[in-house]
């Protein structure tokens, strides 16, 4: 698809020299398969503004059990439509309001982390999913069966996936469907105080695209949040200033987000005949904006292979642009920035216990699959 094996180990830990030698091919190219690939900034940022290109027909349902896609793949106006329903509850001043929970949440599982530790398995991920799971009302014993739904839909989120991958997928797919089924109609009885509830008093929401904004909230507002953590620690620990997470953590977060994005390429068609960087696009057109390529552009970033947590503000597409921006960013940024500096806080002297710690097979979400430390919290 890419004109290399995407799916190589050496790729999957170190994708960005082979982003460098794309990108310095040129700013667009066309694989063998047709598809049209941006690496530039200025090209990446172009596609993911330009309502030109998008994600397609929403395809009607398989069957009376298949929800249909969630908002993150849909086109204006149901795109529109959808999102202006749950963006109420991801403003900045409601995810604010989160904070002191958040604070909460992540002292306490720094307290109970042993010396030696899994970060992924013990902080990065149970943060994110406690997180969302509280704000939509999953009772705590429900927590630890998000993990493989979680994983194996992110999984299915590449553009390439083995029959395997594809049919774990479905099979979860519909085991989180029939769970939220059951919460909805519970929380129909039995109203609470949190985000399902109060999507569920949306009349305009049907029962499928309820689901589907629940497979959303799921993967997008939990997987990647751990990602960010754990890519966070690695590249604050290997550049030896995890320190500064506590001093200025929302500029650690940001370079973060830039250096080592936890989304690394977004998918798109081309909605009608357009064009991109001077090259005529066709109707049905498949592209990739290579995001991870953007946040390393010497274009738009000086230095951009070093690691700068004290870096000027910039235009990073971590989070996407346009219409389809990322709803939860205030969210995922507001994790990073606590579980980073509360953990640089508390232990100062964390230290990688594996000094190339294995990564997950995906190419789209980057992310590590287990990230074991030593602690070496001060003696009191």
């Amino acid at each position: 698809m890419l004109g290399f094996d995407p799916y190589d180990y050496a790729f999957l830990r170190e994708p960005y020299s082979r982003y460098r030698k794309l990108r310095e091919s040129g700013p667009l190219f066309r694989t063998r398969g047709g598809l049209l690939v941006a690496t530039s900034h200025e090209l990446c940022s172009a596609l993911l503004r330009d309502p030109r290109f998008g994600h397609g027909p929403t395809p009607a349902p398989a069957g009376p059990d298949e929800p249909v896609r969630s908002f993150l793949m849909m086109d204006p106006p149901d795109h529109t439509r959808m999102r202006g329903l749950v963006s109420k509850a991801f403003t900045p001043g409601m995810v604010r309001r989160l904070r002191p929970r958040i604070e909460t949440i992540t002292a306490d599982l720094i307290a109970a982390l042993p010396d030696e530790a899994d970060l992924v398995r013990d902080f990065a991920y149970p943060l994110p999913v406690m997180v969302i799971s509280e704000m939509l009302g999953v009772p705590a014993e429900d927590h630890e069966r998000f993990r493989g739904w979680s994983e194996t839909l992110a999984r299915s989120l590449d553009p390439i996936v083995t029959d395997e991958v594809t049919e774990r997928s479905q099979r979860h797919r519909r085991e989180f469907h029939d769970y939220f089924q059951g919460l909805i109609a519970l929380r129909r009885e039995r109203p609470a105080d949190d985000l399902l509830s109060a999507l569920v008093q949306v009349e305009e929401l049907t029962e499928r695209e309820l689901l589907a904004t629940c497979v959303l909230l799921l993967v997008a507002g939990h997987e990647t949040t751990v990602n960010l953590i754990a890519n966070g620690v690695l590249n604050l620990v290997r550049h030896g200033v995890l320190g500064r997470a506590a001093e200025r953590p929302r500029e650690v977060v940001e370079e973060v987000l830039r250096y080592d994005p936890p989304v690394q390429l977004t998918a798109r068609v081309a909605l009608e005949d357009a064009e991109l960087g001077g090259v005529r696009v066709p109707a049905g057109t498949s592209t990739l904006a290579l995001v991870g390529a953007a946040n390393r552009d010497p274009a738009a970033f000086p230095d951009p292979d070093r690691f700068d947590v004290g870096r000027a503000p910039g235009r990073h597409l971590a989070f996407g642009l346009g219409v389809h921006f990322c709803l939860g960013a205030p969210l995922a940024r507001l994790e990073g920035e606590v579980a980073l500096a509360a953990l640089a806080g508390v232990a100062p002297g964390l230290e990688l216990a594996d000094a190339d710690p294995p990564y997950k097979e995906n190419l789209v979400l980057r992310g590590l699959a287990r990230l074991p430390v030593r602690l070496n919290r001060p003696r009191l």
